[in-house]
């Protein structure tokens, strides 16, 4: 049996996952079943659209904080925490410590960002 080599690793949004799976229903005539439980989650939960998902990780990246990560951004970018308990919680997940201040930085970025989204039910 052949044993798959990694390449490369690279975080993924649900934003580009959502996109991936676009291609992939337009690759296959009938897709299966993981694929469609996957699109209907995507369609409940991503609300950005890939332009808005770069313009975001853009706005991110040129606050220049230190030590986040392109996997923090696109984890920070899949949940969209519009406050500052939200962010705690986010960036307790990992081992990086972020200070206040740019906690509140990348806040205020998510919330001019979330205003512009429908709200969910």
């Amino acid at each position: 049996m052949s044993k798959p080599k990694v390449i490369s690793e690279s975080p993924i949004s649900m934003v580009e996952v959502k996109e991936e799976v676009k291609r992939i229903r337009k690759r296959d005539a009938e897709p299966s079943f993981r694929v469609t439980m996957v699109e209907e989650y995507l369609n409940n939960f991503v609300t950005l659209s890939s332009k808005q998902e770069k313009e975001l990780t853009d706005k991110i990246e040129k606050l220049n904080i230190p030590r986040l990560k392109e996997e923090h951004i696109k984890k920070l970018i899949d949940v969209m925490p519009t406050n500052l308990d939200q962010m705690k919680v986010i960036i307790q997940g990992y081992v990086i410590t972020v200070n206040q201040d740019n906690m509140k930085k990348l806040v205020t970025v998510f919330k001019e960002y979330a205003a512009d989204q429908p709200k969910s039910e």
